[in-house]
């Protein structure tokens, strides 16, 4: 990796670190944030949202995708997220799916393991082209 993209990807994760501590998350004590770069240059973010029913709480995922539809749409090219302590994480099931809505085969994450496609980390994925077949 360059250090022009190394930057890049500090400068997201510390995106993600603010955004992780605005997360609520009174019940599990496991607050998480999220940070991705949008292919016009903006990024959003997210944090977790925990409520008393547990079930229903909500991603830091969640959060970076309504920001990016509330800001003007378009496609997820980078994604970094992180725990309580700023250590990078990897979306669960569930959010590796919202991500591919948004960000599709080819969204870069990062994770323990280095920068990967969300194919790799969702394979053969179900997407919005199985649907219009």
């Amino acid at each position: 990796m360059t250090p022009g993209a190394e930057a890049g990807w500090a400068a997201l994760r510390a995106e993600a670190r603010a955004a992780m501590s605005r997360a609520y998350a009174p019940y599990s004590g496991y607050p998480v944030g999220a940070a991705a770069l949008v292919d016009d240059g903006r990024v959003v973010t997210g944090c977790n949202v925990e409520n008393a029913s547990y079930g229903l709480g909500l991603c830091a995922e969640c959060g970076l995708v309504s920001q990016l539809q509330n800001s003007g749409g378009g496609r997820l090219t980078r994604f970094t997220c992180v725990d309580g302590d700023g250590e990078i994480l990897v979306p669960c099931g569930r959010c590796r799916q919202l991500l591919y809505e948004f960000g599709g085969p080819d969204l870069l994450l990062e994770t323990p393991a280095g920068i990967l496609p969300l194919s790799e980390m969702l394979p053969q994925a179900f997407g919005p082209d199985h649907l219009t077949k």
